[in-house]
């Protein structure tokens, strides 16, 4: 049964009306107080997405990236969902393994481990032995209990953002509720991303200079995933990567690359790039890194149309060379941006204070830039982005939310060296 959030609901609405429309003390108390809300709210959410799992799990990981937009105290909160699931037990996984296969796991593997090396809000990795050849591989499976709940899950995210729009007009949060059902179908089919999988494999080993690893995919079913086994460390494990002689800012330009061949380059786009999904091994053969990138869960993969591209290209080469005129014509082309909407989303692509877009983006960003940004925040920019991502393409929010993700994944190594 799943977790009631009814109350909840209510006791964070509440909440938020009381502190919003507190206007005793000085800003310090109000921020203060403002503070203490939102991570009340997160901590209550953060217990209750664990509780009812799959989707909502999935839900949180990419609340937790999304620091542009949610107060430090949500992102921060959330940041364990993204090693934290639920586990499926041992006899569900066989049951499902023989009524999707014909076969019993004794068939197919030796040593196939009754716990998972790693689980995830859609699925769970078992580590197991090849029955016909001996290779060591991973075996990814699906919960048993998605295929009952998601339809569930997904109705219930769609009314919370609803409830959320309700008594909070100006944070109009659907578009995510909306593009998670558009997105899960894809997710939840093993056999496509096997597909997705080996088509990046492909594309990734004729750069000879990439460190990027895709494990090779063995066979694969709707709810069934068996690929090569190749472990690695997190990105943020800073310990073995000083341990290896690892430069972090490598790693960090190197993930860059990545995704800009993904987004650029033609190959499709993973769309799902959280710290769960990303892995650091050492490696002294390369010519031009000591490590390897490798990239798990394919599922979630978004092929962007060529033109797309070289219009989404020249916005950047004109945010590089700040030509102003030049943004705005490919702003409109890319996610419809209008001139009065340009100034805003000029600025949450780039992080930057409007000014700073218009003259030098690679320049430092100082403190009186992030006092700015941060005073705009509480003018109520923040609604207005709100409400601006929900106007732009599908397609874009995936690029956008794969930028916010990478850059989660690869400033990590950068956050934690100061």
């Amino acid at each position: 049964m799943r977790s009631s959030t009814d109350s909840q609901r209510c006791e964070e609405v509440v909440g938020y009306r009381v502190a919003l429309k507190n206007d005793e003390g000085d800003e310090d108390a109000r921020q203060a107080i403002l503070k203490a809300c939102h991570q009340r709210c997160a901590e209550r959410t953060l217990r209750v997405l664990e509780k009812n799992g799959s989707i909502f799990i999935k839900l949180g990981q990419h609340l937790s990236s999304m620091n542009y937009l949610l107060p430090l105290e949500w992102t921060r909160t959330f940041i364990p969902l993204q090693d934290r699931c639920p586990v499926s037990s041992y006899d569900a996984i066989e049951e499902m393994i023989f009524t999707d296969t014909g076969l019993p796991i004794a068939a197919q593997f030796d040593n196939f481990g009754r716990d998972p090396i790693g689980a995830a809000s859609l699925a769970q990795v078992h580590l197991a032995t090849m029955k016909d050849t001996g290779l060591e591989v991973a075996v990814k499976v699906q919960h048993p209990a998605l295929q009952e709940w998601v339809p569930l899950d997904l109705a219930l995210t769609q009314f919370t953002f609803a409830t959320l729009k309700y008594f909070f007009p100006e944070y109009d949060l659907q578009w995510l509720s909306n593009e998670m059902a558009s997105s899960l179908p894809q997710e939840l089919d093993f056999a496509l991303e096997g597909s997705n999988a080996m088509r990046t494999k492909r594309h990734f080993d004729l750069i000879k200079e990439s460190p990027l690893v895709v494990p090779e995919v063995i066979w694969g079913c709707k709810r069934i995933l068996v690929m090569e086994y190749v472990a690695g460390h997190r990105t943020d494990d800073l310990a073995y990567l000083d341990s290896k002689e690892i430069d972090r800012d490598e790693v960090s330009a190197a993930l860059a690359r990545i995704f800009n061949e993904m987004i650029f380059g033609n190959t499709p786009l993973h769309c799902d790039p959280h710290g769960g999904n990303i892995a650091i091994r050492h490696n002294s053969l390369r010519r031009t890194h000591n490590f390897d990138i490798i990239l798990y869960d394919h599922g979630l993969y978004r092929d962007i149309p060529l033109q797309l591209k070289r219009d989404y290209a020249k916005l950047w080469l004109a945010v590089i060379n700040a030509d102003e005129e030049s943004m705005r014509e490919y702003a409109q082309r890319v996610a419809g941006i209008t001139n009065e909407q340009f100034p805003l989303f000029a600025s949450a692509i780039t992080g930057r204070d409007f000014g700073a877009v218009t003259t030098s983006v690679v320049s430092t960003r100082s403190e009186k830039e992030k006092q700015v940004i941060f005073g705009a925040m509480g003018e109520g920019m923040l609604q207005q982005l709100v409400q601006l991502l929900g106007q732009v393409p599908r397609i874009i929010l995936l690029i956008l939310k794969t930028n916010d993700l990478s850059e989660s994944v690869s400033s990590s190594p950068f956050q934690a060296a100061d």
